[in-house]
C-alpha cells in the first residue's frame, strides 16, 4: 500500500467504504458525534445498497417479547392475536455456538446478543421503521392467532429495498456525503498509520481521499469467481451471486496486504436454496430475496438421482437455510428439487413460491413430476414412498413448534414429517445461491482492524461482512444485518 509523500487536505474527518446497511449505520454513529463523513459506494446510484437491499429486512435480536417490542416496531391490528416468544441475549449466544459447531468469536458473540436490540431502537429514533414479519417467520393457528418461532421476529418495513432508502435518507438528513460509483482500490498511509483511501477514476487514474479514519464496510468476496474459487475450493463457479456483484473482496485484499490480520472461516460461506432456472436468477433488482425457497421443512429434497440427501426438519429453517446452498451444490449437476403435495402448497411462502416467471414443475402423479423434471419416475416413487410410509402419523404435525414428527429413514427428516399423497404434485428447482462469506479481516469487539499480531492498525476500522469471527459453516437467520448495526455503529462511535 502506497506511503504517502505530501499532506492534502481531509477529505472528511471519516471515510466509510461500501454502501450496505454496516457501512451506512457506520457513517450515521459517527455523523451524529458531529464528524465529517463522506461515503464511498462501489455501486452507482441506481445499484446502490450492498447485499443488504437483496434481503427481507429479518434482523435478529434479543428481546422478552411483544410488549418488549411494541415501542419500535409498527402497528398491526394483528398483535393483539399474537405470540412472540421471549429471546434472551444467552438464547442469541447458545445460537450462535450451535449453528458454527463453536467456530465463533465470543467476545464478538456477545457484543452482538447483548447489543443488536438497542441498536434497532438507536436506528429507530433516527428514522428507519421495523415491524413484526409475519409472512416469513409466523403461520396462522386455526384459532386465528399466530405464534413466532426462531428467534427472528423484527424486520425492516419494505424490506432491504426500503432499509436502503431508509438509510439514504439518513445519511441526507445528517449530512453525510454520498458518492457513488468510486471503485475503492486501496488504502493510504502515513508512519503506519491509515489516513485515506485511492480511488480509481473511470480512464484508470488513481486519486487520493485523506481522512483521519477509514471504516471499511465493502463485503466480502462472494462476487470473485476467482476468490471464490481460491478460498471456498472447486465447484464454487456453478454457484449463483444472489446479492450485489460489486463485492469482489478488492479492500479484504488491500487491508491484508497492509498487514491486516484474517479472522473467521474463509472456506465456508453463507449459501441457501435459490431458484435454479428463472432467467435474470443473479443480483435481480426487482425480485430480490424472493429468489430464494425457504419453506423446504414442509416438504422433502431430492437431487437429480431421486434420493434425499438432508434432513429438512433438522431445525426450523432459521437456523438451517444458510448451509443447504452447500448441500445443493455438491448434488449432481448442482441441482436439486424441492418436492410438496396439494395439501402443503397452500402452506408455501407466498411471496417467493408465487414469484413472477417461477421455476415449477407440477404433474397429477409423483411418477409423471419425476418425468418432467428429467429425474427416473420410479426413482422418485420409491423415495416418497419410503417416505410416506416411515412417518408416525400419532404425532401431531405442528409447523410453529418442533413437533418431532419424524420420518424414520436415511437421511431422518427429524420434524414436520407429512405424508406426499394428495396431487397435484409440485417441483421447485433449486440450485445454490450465495449470500457472502465467512472469512473476513480480524478485529477487536469495537472494529479496530488488528494486524498479524494482534495490534491495532490505526486509523482502521472494519464492519459488516468484511469483519471476521462471527459466522462459520452455518448462520442464524438475520444476524447478519444485527450484526452490521451493531459493529457498524462501534466502528462509527470511535473512527
Amino acid at each position: 500500500m502506497p506511503e504517502s509523500n505530501h499532506t492534502p487536505a481531509n477529505a472528511a474527518d471519516v471515510i466509510v467504504v461500501g454502501g450496505g446497511n454496516a457501512a451506512f449505520t457506520a457513517a450515521h454513529a459517527a455523523a451524529v458525534r458531529g464528524r465529517t463523513v463522506l461515503l464511498l459506494e462501489k455501486a452507482p446510484r441506481e445499484l446502490f445498497g450492498g447485499n443488504s437491499y437483496y434481503t427481507a429486512g429479518a434482523t435478529r435480536i434479543a428481546h422478552s417479547g411483544l410488549a418488549d417490542l411494541a415501542d419500535f416496531i409498527e402497528p398491526d391490528e394483528r398483535h393483539a392475536v399474537t405470540e412472540v416468544p421471549a429471546y434472551s441475549a444467552e438464547d442469541y449466544v447458545k445460537d450462535m455456538e450451535k449453528v458454527t459447531d463453536g467456530r465463533n468469536d465470543p467476545a464478538l458473540t456477545e457484543v452482538l446478543a447483548t447489543e443488536s436490540a438497542d441498536g434497532l431502537r438507536w436506528l429507530h429514533s433516527l428514522g428507519l421503521r421495523y415491524r413484526l414479519m409475519y409472512e416469513r417467520q409466523a403461520y396462522e393457528r386455526p384459532d386465528g392467532t399466530y405464534l413466532f418461532w426462531g428467534g427472528l421476529h423484527v424486520g425492516n418495513v419494505g424490506g432491504g429495498e426500503g432499509l436502503m432508502q431508509d438509510h439514504l435518507a439518513l445519511a441526507e438528513r445528517l449530512g453525510t456525503e454520498v458518492r457513488f460509483g468510486q471503485d475503492v482500490v486501496g488504502l493510504v498511509t502515513e508512519g503506519g498509520t491509515v489516513v485515506g483511501v485511492t480511488v480509481r477514476q473511470p480512464d484508470g487514474t488513481e486519486t487520493e481521499l485523506r481522512a483521519d479514519s477509514v471504516v471499511l464496510g465493502a463485503g466480502g468476496f462472494e462476487a470473485s469467481r476467482e476468490l471464490r474459487a481460491e478460498h471456498l475450493g472447486p465447484g464454487w463457479e456453478n454457484a449463483k451471486v444472489r446479492g450485489t456483484p460489486f463485492n469482489t473482496g478488492q479492500m479484504l485484499t488491500a487491508a491484508l496486504a497492509l498487514g491486516a490480520g484474517k479472522a473467521g472461516d474463509w472456506s465456508t460461506c453463507h449459501s441457501t436454496q435459490w431458484d435454479a432456472f428463472t432467467p435474470g436468477n443473479e443480483s435481480n433488482r426487482e425480485l430480490t430475496n424472493r429468489l430464494t425457497r425457504q419453506s423446504y421443512p414442509l416438504g422433502i429434497i431430492v437431487n437429480a438421482h431421486g434420493q434425499r440427501f438432508v434432513d429438512e426438519g433438522e431445525d426450523f429453517r432459521n437456523y438451517t437455510y444458510a448451509k443447504l446452498g452447500r448441500a445443493v451444490l455438491e448434488q449432481p449437476g448442482s441441482i436439486a428439487y424441492q418436492i410438496f403435495d396439494a395439501a402443503l402448497r397452500p402452506m408455501l411462502r407466498a411471496e417467493e413460491y408465487e414469484m413472477p416467471g417461477i421455476s415449477v414443475e407440477t404433474a397429477p402423479t409423483i411418477e409423471a413430476l419425476g418425468a418432467k423434471i428429467g429425474v427416473d419416475p420410479e426413482a422418485l416413487a420409491k423415495t416418497v414412498n419410503d417416505y410416506n410410509t416411515s412417518i408416525d402419523l400419532t404425532v401431531p404435525f405442528d409447523p410453529n413448534v418442533k413437533d418431532g414428527r419424524a420420518a424414520r429413514m436415511i437421511p431422518v427428516k427429524s420434524n414436520w414429517a407429512t405424508p406426499l399423497t394428495a396431487g397435484p404434485f409440485y417441483a421447485y428447482p433449486v440450485t445454490c445461491g450465495i449470500t457472502f462469506t465467512f472469512g473476513g479481516l480480524k478485529s477487536d469487539t469495537h472494529g479496530r482492524v488488528l494486524d498479524t499480531s494482534g495490534e491495532p492498525i490505526p486509523g482502521l476500522y472494519v464492519c459488516g461482512e468484511m469483519l471476521g469471527g462471527l459466522f462459520a459453516g452455518n448462520y442464524p437467520g438475520g444476524s447478519g444485518l444485527a450484526a452490521g448495526v451493531v459493529f457498524g455503529r462501534r466502528a462509527g462511535s470511535l473512527a
